[in-house]
């Protein structure tokens, strides 16, 4: 059902810096930041050969970005993005077989204006897991 990991995120406190530190040590393309208000997260997407780094940093006070900082200071990866055909036949198989969908289970439109969906990291070993349809 899942297909290629599309990127990891990353939550980082200082967006700015993170980006420089990509761009300066590692010599990575980064992109422009890019706010997604329905999200609450600014985000930078780094291009690597074979997947994509996304960096988050908090839009607004209810960014859920924020928790994850005051629990990280210094940041962590977040979420791992996989990619799929057809995100709604993934979320029914999904809860079928006993995952979570967070939020109120309807896909929002993510960073890339494709249909994204959050699995609840309980259910995936302690990790946050984003499907997004390709």
């Amino acid at each position: 059902m899942i297909g290629r990991l599309n990127h990891v995120a990353i939550a980082v406190p200082d967006l700015e810096a993170a980006s420089a530190q990509y761009a300066n040590a590692l010599g990575a393309k980064v992109g422009a930041p890019q706010d997604e208000p329905d999200h609450g997260v600014t985000v930078v997407f780094i291009e690597l050969p074979n997947t994509k780094i996304e960096l988050l940093y908090p839009l607004g006070d209810d960014s859920p970005i924020n928790g994850f900082l005051e629990k990280n200071p210094s940041g962590g990866i977040h979420h791992v993005c996989y990619e799929v055909d057809d995100i709604l036949a993934a979320r029914d198989h999904l809860q079928e077989t006993g995952a979570r969908v967070l939020g109120s289970g309807e896909p929002k439109i993510g960073a890339h204006g494709k249909p994204v969906l959050f699995l609840h990291p309980k259910d995936f070993n302690g990790c946050l897991v984003e499907l997004e349809q390709v």
